[in-house]
C-alpha cells in the first residue's frame, strides 16, 4: 500500500489515455519545458565543479585545523541535490538547489565565510550574494551560466564519503536547527521519489501541473499559494491512488481529487514518524497554531512540517476556483473536445476585477532593489491577512507576477504587485484602508531596519486604482492579452494554428465487467468526503451536468466513467479511522484534526456610494464596482475534538520570518 490508505483505482491505462499522455508531453514540448542532451551535460559538469570545490575547500579547511595530511586528503564531503532539479522536473534556464555536507569540525561560519571567499575567485561565479540571516542559510550564485542555491548542514560525522545517504533520520540528533532545515529539503524530495509507484509518470504529470500553476497565478509560497514542493506532493498523492494510471489520466485525476479535498484535512503521503529526536513537528493535537493553517500539506520525512502554512482565506479560495476548472477543462481534454494548450492558457486577472491596489517598491540600484524586493514581496501576504480581515473586503486576490513600472524614472528601479479587491455587498460602501496600508507597510521598514538592508532611496507605496487606469502602471500589451483571453470562449471545438490535434475519445462500453466502480456522480463524492459538511453546488457528470462557471451547451452529451464511489469509500474510512483514533484518545501520529466547514456564500452586488481611503489614489464616490465572477465563500471553522486542550503551547513558528524559504523543501 502507498500512502495512508489504498488505491483508489489499479487498472491499467486504456489506448485513448496513452494518447492523451502523448499529445500531453508534446504540447509541454512545444512550451520549452524540456533541455536538451548538451544542457544537461552542462549542468552535470557544473555540478562536478561544484562538487571538486567543496572537497578542496573541506581539504583547506581542515589543514588550517592542524588535522593531518592523510587524514584532511580523506575526509570528503559531498553535494547534494534537490528540488525540481533532483525530481527531474526543472525546465530550461532554472536554477539548482543544492546542499554542501561537511564534517563535525567544518562549521557554518567557515562556509559563510571561507568558502565564499574561494567562490569570489572562481572565473566562473557571478552574482555571488550570501544570505546568512535567512530562515535557512543560503548562497545564490550563476556559476558557468547556471543559477545555483547552495544551503549548507554539518553532520555529527568525522568523514563524509562518496556513498553517504541523508536517509537516515539518526543522522540529524545533536544537530542546531538551520542545519536540520538544510537537510529536510534532500531528505523530502528522496522521500517523495520513493514513494510514487511510477516516477516517470509521476514526473511528467507534475510537469504539467507547475506549468499550470505558474500559468494561472498559483504557484509562489511566499505569496501564499503552493511552491514546488507541495504541488509535487499533491501530485504524489494522486500518484498514491492511481498508481498504474497514465500521466494524462493523472492530470485529470489531480484536479478531481483536489477540487473535492475537505480541507483543512491534512495531505500526507505517509504515516508520520514517531517524535523521537523531540524537533517541533506538526501535529494541531499539541501545537495551537496548526489548527488553524487552511491547506496543510505534511512533507514526508521527519520532522514533518506543513509547506503552505502561508496559504490564506483568499489565496485558498483562488486556488479552489483554479481546481474546478481546471477538472472541467481536462474532462473535455480527455473527451476530445479541447487541447491541452486550454489547460494552459493564463488567466485572466486584470479582467477580473474592477478596483485593484498597487504596490510600489522602489530603490536607487540594481543591487539595493534586488534586495528592496525580496524583502517586500516576502512580507506581502501580511498585507493580504490584513485586508482580509477588513469587514467591507470579500477576497484579496494577490497576483504573483511583479511587473516594472512604465512610470519609473531614469535613477530609480521600481517593482509593481498587483492586488485584486473583491467587495461584500454593502451599500454607501465607504472603505477606510489606513490601518492596514500602514501596518504594512511599519512592518516592513521595521524588518529592514533590523536587518540593516535599508538604504536611502528605498521607499514602498500603495494606491488604489481602477481597472481602466492600468494602462499607466502596464504596458499595452500585457493588457491586450488579458483581453484576448478573457474574450475566448472557455472550450473551442476549432484548434488553433500550429496546434495539436487531439485524438477523439471513443464512446464507453457498458461493459457490465468493468461499471462496479464506475458511474457515480461527483456530488456523491463532495457528500462523502466530508459527511459533516453541508453539499456544495457540484456538476453530476453521470446526468451529463456542468460546474457553475461552465455553459451547459458547451459539454452537452458528455459522457464519462469515474471511480469516485472508491474515492469516497476510501477517504471516508481514512477520515473515520482518524476521527476514531482521536476520540478513542490513540497517539497514533496519523491522526489528524476533524474541522467542521460550514459554507455559505454571498450573493454578489456592486456597492453603491463606493469609495476607498487611506491610500493615494481614490475612486470617486457613486462609482459602480463590478466584483469577481466568482462568488465568495465563507468558511466558518469549528472544532469537533473537545478533548484537545487550548492551553497547548504555540509550536513558536515564526510566521514573519525567513517563510520565503519553506520552498526550499
Amino acid at each position: 500500500m502507498l500512502g495512508v490508505t489504498s488505491p483508489i483505482n489499479t487498472a491499467s491505462p486504456k489506448p485513448i489515455e496513452i494518447q492523451r499522455t502523448k499529445e500531453l508531453e508534446e504540447s509541454l514540448k512545444q512550451y520549452g519545458l524540456f533541455e536538451t542532451d548538451d544542457e544537461l551535460t552542462h549542468r552535470m559538469e557544473v555540478l562536478g565543479k561544484i562538487n571538486q570545490l567543496v572537497k578542496d575547500w573541506i581539504k583547506e579547511v581542515s589543514l588550517r585545523k592542524n588535522l593531518p595530511l592523510n587524514v584532511a586528503e580523506s575526509i570528503g564531503g559531498k553535494i547534494f541535490t534537490f528540488g525540481s532539479y533532483r525530481l527531474g522536473v526543472h525546465t530550461k534556464g532554472a536554477d539548482i538547489d543544492t546542499l554542501c555536507v561537511a564534517p563535525r569540525h567544518i562549521y557554518r561560519s567557515d562556509f559563510f565565510t571561507s568558502f565564499v571567499e574561494l567562490l569570489k575567485e572562481q572565473p566562473e561565479v557571478q552574482d555571488l550574494r550570501a544570505v546568512e540571516e535567512a530562515y535557512v542559510p543560503v548562497i545564490k550564485m550563476k556559476f558557468d551560466g547556471i543559477e545555483l542555491d547552495m544551503l549548507f548542514a554539518r553532520l555529527e560525522l568525522k568523514a563524509i564519503p562518496e556513498d553517504q545517504t541523508l536517509r537516515d533520520v539518526n543522522l540529524l540528533k545533536n544537530l542546531d536547527p538551520r542545519c536540520v532545515r538544510s537537510l529536510n529539503g534532500c531528505r523530502v524530495t528522496d522521500e517523495i521519489l520513493n514513494l510514487v509507484p511510477c516516477i516517470e509518470s509521476f514526473r511528467l504529470s507534475l510537469r504539467a501541473i507547475k506549468l499550470w500553476a505558474k500559468r494561472h497565478g498559483v504557484y509562489s509560497n511566499v505569496l501564499g499559494y503552493l511552491g514546488g514542493v507541495s504541488w509535487a506532493m499533491l501530485v504524489a498523492r494522486t500518484c498514491q491512488l492511481y498508481p498504474n494510471a497514465a500521466a494524462a489520466t493523472l492530470v485529470q485525476k489531480f484536479f478531481l481529487v483536489f477540487s473535492q479535498w475537505p480541507w483543512p484535512n491534512p495531505v500526507l503521503l505517509k504515516q508520520p514518524e514517531e517524535n523521537k529526536l523531540g524537533f517541533v513537528v506538526w501535529d494541531p493535537r499539541i501545537n495551537v497554531a496548526d489548527r488553524f493553517h487552511l491547506m496543510p500539506i505534511i512533507t514526508p520525512a521527519y520532522p514533518q512540517q506543513n509547506s503552505t502554512f502561508n496559504v490564506s482565506s483568499s489565496t485558498k479560495e483562488v486556488m479552489q476556483d483554479e481546481f474546478k476548472q481546471g477538472l472541467a477543462i481536462t474532462d473535455d481534454i480527455m473527451f476530445g473536445k479541447a487541447e491541452w494548450t486550454k489547460l494552459f492558457e493564463p488567466s485572466n486577472f486584470f479582467l477580473k476585477y474592477r478596483h485593484f491596489i498597487v504596490l510600489q517598491a522602489t530603490a536607487s540600484s540594481k543591487d539595493h532593489h534586488l534586495e528592496w524586493h525580496g524583502l517586500v514581496e516576502s512580507k506581502i501576504r501580511i498585507l493580504i491577512n490584513n485586508l482580509e480581515k477588513h469587514p467591507s473586503i470579500a477576497l484579496a486576490h494577490i497576483n504573483p507576477e511583479s511587473h516594472c513600472s512604465s512610470e519609473s524614472e531614469a535613477d530609480t528601479f521600481q517593482s509593481l504587485w498587483f492586488i485584486g479587491l473583491q467587495f461584500a455587498k454593502t451599500e454607501n460602501l465607504n472603505v477606510d484602508l489606513t490601518s492596514d496600508i500602514q501596518s504594512f507597510t511599519d512592518t516592513v521598514m521595521r524588518q529592514a531596519t533590523q536587518i540593516n538592508l535599508y538604504k536611502p532611496g528605498m521607499k514602498i507605496e500603495a494606491k488604489h486604482v481602477k481597472r481602466k487606469e492600468l494602462s499607466r502602471y502596464l504596458p499595452s500589451s500585457i493588457l491586450v492579452k488579458q483581453k484576448k483571453a478573457h474574450n475566448m470562449p472557455l472550450f473551442s471545438n476549432t484548434p488553433p494554428e500550429n496546434s495539436l490535434k487531439t485524438t477523439p475519445i471513443p464512446e464507453f462500453n457498458e461493459d457490465s465487467n468493468n461499471t462496479s466502480q464506475q458511474n457515480q456522480s461527483v456530488s456523491d463524492l463532495a457528500h462523502t468526503l466530508d459527511t459533516k459538511t453541508p453539499s456544495v453546488k457540484m456538476h453530476n457528470r453521470s446526468s451529463m451536468g456542468v460546474p457553475d462557471f461552465v455553459s451547459s451547451s458547451v459539454t452537452s452529451g458528455l459522457k464519462r466513467s469515474l471511480e469516485s464511489s472508491d474515492l469516497n469509500s476510501e477517504i471516508k474510512r481514512f477520515h473515520c479511522e482518524n476521527l476514531n483514533n482521536i476520540t478513542a484518545g490513540n497517539n497514533c501520529q496519523d491522526s489528524c484534526v476533524p474541522f467542521l466547514e460550514k459554507y455559505t456564500s454571498k450573493p454578489e452586488e456592486s456597492p453603491k456610494n463606493f469609495q476607498i481611503s487611506g491610500l493615494e489614489t481614490k475612486s470617486v464616490a457613486g462609482s459602480n464596482l463590478n466584483t469577481s465572477t466568482q462568488s465568495r465563500e465563507n468558511f466558518v471553522k469549528e472544532f469537533a475534538d473537545t478533548s484537545m486542550d487550548s492551553s497547548n503551547v504555540n509550536n513558536g513558528l515564526n510566521e514573519t520570518s525567513g517563510v520565503e524559504d519553506v520552498d526550499n523543501l
